[in-house]
């Protein structure tokens, strides 16, 4: 008997008791639908979060230096930062200092306590995409330019809050005092956030970063924001950072003192989620991995069965000349068939849940990670051709691994008492 006279016997055979073979293949149907909907959901979220990251800048590395305070040592100037970026043009496209000038502005005679203040240079914009480094889109003006900064002109770029609110609209041209100095707006940022509220992310003003330093007292800036020129270039500017700090912040023997700065990539964080996910998914897919072996049992149980309502029928084929290799491979053939079969209706299974699950919670999702500007990011669930390929594989296979206990035991009959089996 060949392979095709096997497989058709074994559809006959389900045939036969339709309700029986689909309770038989439930376990398979539940755990490869299961393993299908997990990878789709968890490549959705994952490639959501690779839309976010890019939107705001995969390229940037943030420098984070807090010196001494003990006074013995200075820390490290802009001035300097700004030589260390421009003596390596292959690797930093930009850097800005980051500096909080605490909150509060007046316009008129209404004052505004909770308007954060945020010094920052020219680099936080970027003209190809006319948004800022942290993804904040410019709406209206002009963004800080290199002339604001060295010249320490009083302008502002703010928040949609301040236009509509603090200014009543249309803010261009208008003047916000900020630390009791007048400063011109020169641009707006669009709106972040469903509806404006005081103290929030639309409510902010920046200015240049040397104006900040004045406003807040300080002499230093404890926050970078730099660019590499590529995202093949992340690491080896993040070294290149690492090896110009390490050199700088050394206690009086010479060694390098780490509590005194750090560095941190946005693709470091992007590998960091991407880890974590994988983690996450996976210990999902082992649990969902239990129906399939659950599956296989019942297999193996139905087959068992299945052996012992057919021992005449063996018994007659081995009386007419059927080897034990017959035997064995017609069932190990309706086990595969069986769990084929399954796997074929959990992967439609898998396909419909992960559909509707991403029709359904995907727009919430990427409302709750974009805080509802969601800016062309999408969350696409849709399972990949390996994830159904293996799924598949391993149904098939778990139904061949279980069916071959019984096939085995029917092979080993007596064909006489085989036979005489009532």
């Amino acid at each position: 008997m060949n392979f095709t006279q096997s497989f058709k016997l074994a559809i006959n055979s389900l045939r036969t008791s339709k309700m029986r073979a689909f309770l038989t293949m439930l376990g398979i149907i539940i755990g490869v639908g299961a393993v299908i909907v997990i990878i789709s959901l968890g490549n959705g979220l994952t490639g959501m979060v690779e839309q976010q990251v890019e939107k705001v800048g995969v390229t940037q590395i943030y420098a984070y230096t807090w010196g001494r305070g003990d006074g013995t040592t200075s820390n490290i100037t802009p001035e300097e930062m700004y030589a260390f970026v421009d003596a390596h043009p292959e690797a930093f496209d930009g850097i800005s200092p980051w500096v909080s000038g605490g909150q509060g502005v007046r316009s008129g005679s209404e004052e505004y306590q909770k308007t954060s203040i945020y010094g920052v240079s020219e680099a936080m914009y970027q003209p190809q995409t006319n948004t800022t480094l942290d993804g904040d889109r410019l709406a209206k003006g002009r963004y800080l330019q290199y002339v604001d900064i060295v010249t320490r002109n009083n302008v502002c770029v703010v928040g949609a809050y301040v236009e509509q609110v603090i200014l009543g609209g249309d803010a261009l041209g208008k003047t916000l005092s900020i630390g009791g100095v007048p400063y011109t707006v020169v641009g707006v940022l669009a709106q972040n956030s469903d509806t404006l509220e005081e103290g929030r992310g639309d409510d902010q003003a920046f200015i240049p970063y040397p104006n900040a330093m004045r406003l807040s007292g300080t002499s230093y800036v404890s926050l970078y924001q730099l660019t590499a020129v590529s995202r093949d270039m992340v690491q080896e500017a993040q070294a290149l950072l690492l090896g110009f700090l390490m050199n700088f912040y050394q206690d009086e023997t010479g060694e390098h003192v780490y509590e005194y700065y750090a560095v941190q990539s946005m693709l470091d964080q992007v590998n960091m989620i991407n880890v974590m996910m994988g983690v996450a998914m996976a210990v999902l897919i082992a649990i969902a991995a239990i129906s399939l072996l659950v599956g296989g049992i019942g297999i193996m149980n139905i087959m068992l069965v299945s052996v012992t309502e057919r021992t005449r029928e063996i018994g007659i084929r081995k009386s007419l000349g059927a080897k034990r290799r017959d035997i064995r491979r017609q069932f190990i053939i309706e086990a595969g068939t069986t769990s084929a079969i399954g796997g074929l209706l959990g992967i439609a299974f898998g396909f419909l849940l992960s559909t509707g699950l991403g029709a359904v919670f995907g727009g919430m999702l990427v409302q709750e990670i974009t805080g509802g500007d969601a800016g062309g990011i999408t969350f696409n669930a849709t399972p990949d051709v390996t994830a159904v390929a293996v799924s598949f594989g391993v149904s098939v296979g778990i139904g061949i691994l279980f069916g071959y206990l019984p096939a085995n035991k029917a092979a080993k009959l007596n064909p006489i008492d085989a036979l005489r089996y009532e």
